[in-house]
């Protein structure tokens, strides 16, 4: 299948945002150049302040900690207001194309003018994430969290009564605390974008593609892709009827039995579709096992894929800063994520990490992040993000599909052997199907959901039946149990109270000033899965790989490595 991924860079070449002009002001061209130079070398060190604050209540929610960040956070936009009101004294049409660039991103915004509503905001947003990580499941007496009570039991239980017991459990606990508050979260968010010009809060996450049409060009990857996706629900679905005969074998699937809280992958239900069986298993957990591995372990085995294309080390403050298992006595938010707090070379990742194969392919993703931020280091702090919103995710994804292929893991000594067979050949493109394929429209539809409530085409009244319609729309799911509008289980995935977008994948601006687009939530984004294999067939072609692509793995090949260095050393340098 071939999606014109050539044309989408295209589109991103020819609707540069800033022309080339013949002449430049050199007295306004200097004056800008002086604002810059005195903004990239005071911003980062305040927002170091609010990253900080951002990190002690993530991994570790009291009360005192959600107060540091809110406070410190309502200082840094303060500074930063008075930041952007300079930054609006330049005339870009003046300055040169690179100048012009950077005053444009420092001065686009949605942040509140007003500092109550920015407060309000907020602490909104510290409450909803609050309510999402402390969220518990009561089964007989024991508490249920997430991840990882939750997450086994929808990843490895195949009874349909227990499964359907922690998909709706987990729903009760969490969207009807979360579904007031998010009405007022959007509210405010769309009250900052419409006095800063915008129509909504979700043409400001679109602008950060800098494309005409997002909305339009999603669609279009979306319908190329959808024959796949159904011949990949198709033969689940099939599957799966042969295990639960409560589903139907020609509707949609019931969102409970697929192997994941929100059906986003299939991976964990392999053993059930698995094309051919008999063959070695291609899950390495058993493996890890065995040979002790523990979260430090995976992570300095990761760190060494990195090191093994010529990439850059950690620093060894990352393996001091960072909370790579849950910890004891103490509530965290568990979902993965990278961190650049922008100086001194400071990264770290949050991850509960438990032994498994799916978590040693999150690890490697995760420090692709964190790679990203290394390599980007010295650029201007405007330019210390992705190249595009899809960029980051897809750079981490590009490093597991190496990761996860049959030869690598043997390599590493966690496989035993590889069959060259074609059967096994199916069995390794039919994992990959369940963890990427499935994925395509889950990450398409929850920002499909999300447009249309803050454009007002979906309304307090309708946020759960809309929410279902998407999902059997574009998944073919469907709920087992019967959802109402008292319920609201958009709010039941992370990003929605988190308020991180999905297709776009860039943080709103009140993150994004405060942390410069630097914590990456560690989830797969669509756009990045139009992107990674583009990445990743050119890295390979770089290693001098011979064969299918889904045998190709970088490592050890400097020579991918570097061509995949250079890309990253840029940032959002280039449009």
């Amino acid at each position: 299948m071939k999606l014109h991924i050539f044309h989408f860079f295209a589109v991103f070449v020819a609707l540069a945002p800033f022309p080339t002009f013949s002449e430049v002001d050199q007295a306004a061209e200097l004056a800008a150049k002086d604002f810059l130079k005195n903004y990239n070398d005071i911003v980062p060190k305040e927002d170091y302040k609010t990253s900080v604050a951002s990190w002690n209540y993530a991994t570790n929610l009291t009360d005192h900690n959600k107060a540091m960040k809110t406070n410190i956070s309502l200082v840094f936009s303060a500074f930063y207001k008075q930041m952007r009101e300079n930054a609006t004294n330049f005339d870009t049409s003046k300055l040169s194309a690179d100048t012009a660039r950077q005053i444009k991103f420092i001065t686009s915004t949605a942040t509140p003018k007003d500092a109550e509503t920015l407060r309000k905001l907020t602490e909104l947003e510290s409450e909803m994430e609050e309510i999402y990580s402390t969220g518990k499941v009561d089964d007989k007496g024991k508490k249920l969290s997430l991840n990882p009570d939750l997450y086994k039991i929808l990843s490895t239980e195949r009874n349909y009564d227990r499964l359907l017991f922690a998909w709706k459990g987990w729903r009760d606990a969490v969207g009807p605390k979360l579904r007031n508050k998010y009405t007022e979260f959007v509210r405010l968010k769309n009250e900052g974008a419409t006095e800063n010009g915008w129509k909504d809060i979700g043409q400001y996450w679109r602008s950060w593609y800098e494309v005409e049409d997002l909305e339009g060009m999603v669609e279009g990857f979306w319908n190329k892709l959808r024959p796949l996706y159904q011949e990949l629900h198709a033969y689940v679905r099939y599957k799966l009827s042969k295990k639960y005969p409560q589903m139907s074998t020609d509707g949609p699937i019931p969102a409970h039995l697929l192997g994941n809280m929100w059906a986003q992958s299939w991976v964990n239900i392999y053993d059930l579709v698995e094309p051919y069986k008999g063959k070695p298993s291609l899950d390495v957990t058993a493996n890890m096992k065995k040979q002790n591995y523990n979260a430090d372990k995976m992570f300095r085995l990761a760190e060494s894929f990195f090191t093994s294309i010529g990439l850059e080390p950690l620093p060894s403050s990352f393996y001091n800063n960072s909370m790579i298992t849950k910890p004891e006595g103490r509530e965290v938010i568990c979902h993965a994520s990278a961190w650049d707090f922008g100086i001194n070379k400071d990264v770290r990742v949050k991850q509960c990490t438990t032994v498994t194969h799916n978590y040693l392919v999150t690890t490697h993703h995760e420090l692709g992040h964190i790679q990203y931020y290394l390599q980007y280091k010295d650029q201007p702090n405007v330019y210390r993000t992705g190249a595009n919103p899809g960029f980051h995710e897809a750079v981490g994804d590009t490093m597991s599909l190496s990761v996860d292929t049959p030869q690598h893991l043997q390599k590493i000594g966690l496989l035993k052997e590889v069959s060259n067979d074609t059967e096994s050949d199916i069995n390794a493109l039919m994992k990959m199907a369940l963890r990427k394929v499935a994925f395509l429209p889950f990450g398409f539809l929850i920002d499909q959901w999300r447009w249309k409530v803050f454009s007002g085409k979906i309304t307090e009244e309708n946020y759960n039946t809309a929410w279902w319609e998407l999902r059997t729309k574009y998944q073919g799911i469907e709920p087992a149990v019967e959802r109402t509008e008292n319920d609201f289980d958009p709010g039941c995935k992370y990003h929605i109270p988190a308020n991180t977008p999905y297709i776009s994948e860039t943080l709103p601006d009140s993150k994004r000033r405060r942390r410069s687009s630097r914590l990456r939530k560690g989830e797969r984004y669509f756009m990045s899965y139009v992107l990674q294999f583009q990445f990743h067939k050119a890295a390979c072609e770089a290693a001098g790989h011979t064969g299918p692509l889904h045998t190709c793995s970088i490592y050890e090949s400097k020579e991918a490595g570097k061509k995949i260095g250079d890309m990253l050393k840029m940032g959002k340098s280039k449009p």
